[in-house]
Order: C-alpha cells, then structure tokens, then sequence
C-alpha cells in the first residue's frame, strides 16, 4: 500500500509538467506560482496552522530559508518549461539526485563514492545529447538545471532542519515563503490577476493540493514505513512518467539523440540514487530517513 501511494505521487508529479506548461501558456508564470503555492498553504494550514507554534523563531527561520530555495527552484524549473519539452524538464529535473551528494561533498565534506561520479560522468554525456535536439530550446534546459541545482541544495537543507522541526509546520512555512515571494514578483510585474479556464485552474488544482500538500503528507507518512534508499528509487519514476506523458499528451518527439540523452541521464540517476539516499540518511542523524522531494519543503514537487 505506501509503494502504491508512492507511485501515485510520482505519476502526479509526471503528469503535473503537462499541465503546467499548458497553464502557463496562457496565464502568467508569477501569477500561477503565486496561486499555486496559496492553494498549498491553505490545505497544510487546516494540519499544521495549530503547529506552528511548536517551530520556535529557528524552525520559522529554518521554514524561510527553504521556502526560498524552494521557490528559486520552481520558479526557473517552471520558466525553463515554457521554452523546453516536458520530457527534458523531467529527466534533468531527476537530476538533483546525482547533484544532492556533490553538494554534500562541498559543503560538508561527505564521502562521494565512484557510483555517484559515474552518474556525474552519464548525466554529462546525456545532456550533451539533449543539447543537440531541435526540440525545444537549450536555455529552457539550462534553466531548468540550474533550477535543479537550487532544488538539490533545499533537499539537503531540508535534511539538516527535518530531525529538529516539525515536518507539516516546517512545510507550511516554506510554502507560505514560496507564495510570498511569487506575490511579489507578480505584483511587481503586473501580473497577478484572477485565474480563468479549465486547462489553468486544473493545474493549479492538482499541482497545489496533490503534487505539494498531499504529496508531502504521503511522504510523511510513508517515511516511518520504508527506507530512504528505496523511496529514492520509487521517487527515480518521476523522470519515467514525465517522458511519458511528455510523449502522449505533449507530441514529444526527441529522436534516438534525444531519447538516448534521457536514457543516459535516467541511467546516472539510477546509479547516484543509493549515494544520495545515504547522504540525506546522514545528515539527517536518522537511520530511517526519507528522500524528500520538489514538494518545496520535504520536495520539492514535486513535479512543476
């Protein structure tokens, strides 16, 4: 039942970069996130508002500096995806795992093994291959990494807060930070305006309540049922759906080049999945850890 619940999770977030790219096709980037993020508070407000309290000024503080990362993170992911495919965002997407341990090396000097440099060394050649497909554009991809690089270092310092806080509070505050920030870069660009149309409140719908909150109560949930390492590699699935729905829904044609880049990439991810597990294992101090994902404070986001 929590593998289930698990995949489910990661074929939403699949999904969600279909319909975020449709979405923002037609109404603002700002103003999505904005509301997205809003949507998200709003839910984890009803289980964690009464929580808050317990964070103290360091988990507010902690519930900030998260929120930040995590709205730098989707705020280039979701710009790279208005000029790239979906299938590329969700492959380079996947790779904050093979970023996650690299970080840890830099800033706390953690061991990284030869499985992770092998992913490094598999990741390059695969966006190499991604770089030379017409479909698409190289700075969405670029975006999109860099995006991906924000999000990995929010994942480890997500780590380093989630033993001290309370999860579903720490969550709220991210999210809360998230959705300020969005407020005010749309106030600022004269976007913010009501949201209109199926194709823009659906996404706005799933990706707030199923691909942010929901999803981080399933993680909550299923972390004191299965290790790290194997939610990490249930988690890989994200990259799989996103190519899929990116291929179904989306027309993503990329090619042998450009669907051997994804494979390269998903192969590197593969391989820096245990590494990246035992880092967050460790930096956490707990044994039983979870991989916590783009759902921007255990996250993330999954997804878009």
């Amino acid at each position: 039942m929590t593998l289930v619940a698990l995949i489910a999770v990661t074929a939403v977030w699949g999904v969600t970069f279909v319909q975020v790219k449709d979405a923002v096709a037609i109404y603002p980037l700002f103003a999505f996130l904005a509301v997205r993020y809003a949507i998200a508070t709003g839910v984890l407000g009803a289980a964690g508002l009464g929580r808050l309290r317990t964070l103290g000024r360091d988990g507010l503080q902690a519930g900030v500096v998260v929120g930040a990362l995590g709205a730098l993170g989707i705020g280039l992911q979701t710009a790279g995806l208005e000029r790239t495919t979906v299938s590329s965002t969700g492959f380079i997407t996947g790779l904050y795992v093979v970023l996650t341990p690299l970080f840890g090396l830099l800033l706390f000097r953690t061991r990284v093994g030869l499985e992770v440099w092998a992913g490094v060394v598999l990741s390059i050649a695969g966006l190499a291959l991604l770089s030379g497909v017409r479909v698409g554009s190289t700075t969405g991809d670029v975006l999109v990494l860099v995006s991906t690089a924000a999000q990995a270092l929010q994942i480890v310092a997500v780590e380093r807060y989630a033993s001290r806080f309370d999860a579903v509070a720490l969550t709220m505050v991210a999210m809360a930070t998230s959705c300020a920030a969005f407020i005010a870069l749309a106030l600022a660009s004269g976007e913010l305006g009501v949201p209109r149309g199926w194709t823009v409140w659906g996404a706005l719908l799933v990706t707030g309540i199923f691909a942010s909150a929901l999803a981080v109560l399933i993680q909550v949930w299923a972390q004191r049922r299965i290790s790290a390492a194997r939610i990490a590699l249930v988690f890989s699935l994200e990259t799989v759906w996103a190519g899929l729905f990116g291929y179904l829904l989306k027309d993503d044609r990329l090619g042998w080049l450009g669907w051997g880049g994804c494979g390269l990439i998903l192969a590197g991810i593969l391989l820096a999945e245990p590494a990246a597990a035992d880092f967050l294992r460790t930096a956490s101090g707990h044994p039983a850890g979870r991989l916590r994902r783009r759902t921007e404070a255990v996250h993330p986001g999954g997804g878009p």
